[in-house]
């Protein structure tokens, strides 16, 4: 027999994965392990980060490759990211895998389901993307691309309806994770704070390309801060080593902010839990600071072609998740022109200081949370492996 290597089987190889940025990877990390449980240890492999390797996900390619974000920025990567598409289909479908799991990131993961799909391999795109908001014309790429999609809002189940595309609301995965009651003080003693002074946490964002954007914005305004307020303390999660680099080197050109601020890697829903008030970049951030039940000012720049683009495609006048599910401008927003220190500093002094409007925020967020909690990991994997069994059926 000298060198043969016996043709994969589907039963053996499990779900390919593929998130794109990280929180799909750790929104993948939570529904990973029910879905290897029920496929009997089958192997779960594909494209992930560090959360999902932990959840005993087989890495083929890590998740940073994939972090581009905006139309114009995406250029300059677009050739690589065409062939490692390429690259990833083939060896997708040469693995036989059972199921194809696309986690969020839209803009890679329809096209490579599309091709996926072709070939015979059954696809679930967990994560709509924001249809609703910007860009409708998608629900024809999702049409073309996924058998099923699974929703973690409640209100698209009634938009996939109307479009005929199989869709499932399975509960956001955070809403299960964060708890409904935070552990303020016990978050503080964490980060060394024994003391009653204000706890401000910041969030530019979880890619370089965010950090330029919104951090020099967002650690002058905290800076001003500082400046009115007297001393706090600042914590700010950075997403990798080459982030808290930056975040450092950006905001250390602040004489107060640089005293004040603890800059660790990960950690960021704990950063969340210990605020007083949250400055943070548009995106799931703001879902977890409104599951922490924290007052929160979002911001948000990008290059100025892309910001352009997108405003002219947006359907809603929102970007902050809080705002978009409850309907109205329930927090601050200060987008591209807006996302000025000024204005962000006098917003953020007073989701410090206003005990009013912190007690209204806190009963309206704990409403929020009750209304995204549902089994995720069962819901998910229910329609992963019944995806999967058509594959075995063919």
């Amino acid at each position: 027999m000298g060198n043969h290597h016996p043709i994969p089987t589907p039963e053996k190889n499990g779900a390919v994965w593929l998130a794109g940025e990280a929180s799909g990877d750790f929104i993948a990390s939570l529904v990973l392990p029910e879905v290897a449980r029920r496929m009997k240890g089958a192997p779960q492999y594909g494209v992930g980060g560090p959360r999902m390797v932990e959840a005993g996900f087989h890495a083929w390619h890590d998740i940073r490759e994939l972090s581009v974000r905006g139309y114009v920025e995406v250029l300059s990567h677009l050739p690589r990211l065409m062939r490692l598409r390429s690259d990833l289909v083939r060896r997708f479908a040469d693995s036989m895998p059972q199921v194809f799991v696309g986690v969020d990131a839209p803009d890679f993961n329809l096209g490579v389901e599309e091709q996926l799909r072709r070939r015979g391999i059954p696809t679930v795109h967990f994560v709509s993307p924001s249809i609703w908001a910007w860009r409708p014309e998608r629900i024809h790429a999702i049409r073309r691309a996924a058998d099923h999609v699974l929703l973690v809002f409640p209100f698209e189940e009634a938009l996939y309806k109307r479009a005929g595309i199989p869709a499932t609301y399975v509960g956001h995965p955070l809403a299960n994770v964060i708890p409904k009651e935070p552990d303020t003080a016990g978050a503080r003693r964490d980060f060394g704070i024994e003391d009653e002074k204000p706890v401000v946490t910041v969030m530019p964002g979880s890619r370089i390309d965010e950090v330029n954007g919104c951090g020099p914005a967002f650690f002058e305004a905290v800076d001003k801060v500082l400046h009115r307020l007297g001393d706090m303390h600042v914590l700010i999660p950075a997403a990798d080593e080459a982030a808290r680099a930056k975040i450092i080197f950006t905001a250390s050109r602040f004489a107060r902010l640089a005293q004040a601020m603890k800059v660790e890697i990960g950690n960021s829903h704990r950063m969340i839990e210990a605020a007083d008030a949250v400055l943070c970049a548009s995106g799931t951030a703001s879902l977890e600071c409104a599951l922490y039940k924290k007052p929160m000012v979002v911001g948000y720049k990008m290059p100025a072609l892309t910001g352009l683009i997108m405003q002219r495609k947006a359907l809603v006048h929102c970007v902050s998740l809080p705002n978009i599910l409850m309907g109205e401008k329930v927090v601050p927003e200060f987008l591209q022109y807006f996302c000025e220190a000024d204005p962000i500093s006098y917003a953020l002094e007073d989701a410090i200081t206003n005990e009013t409007r912190r007690k209204e925020l806190e009963e309206r967020f704990a409403r929020l949370h009750e209304d995204l909690t549902a089994d995720t990991p069962n819901l998910a994997a229910n329609v992963i492996l019944e995806m999967a069994s058509r594959r075995a059926s063919r």
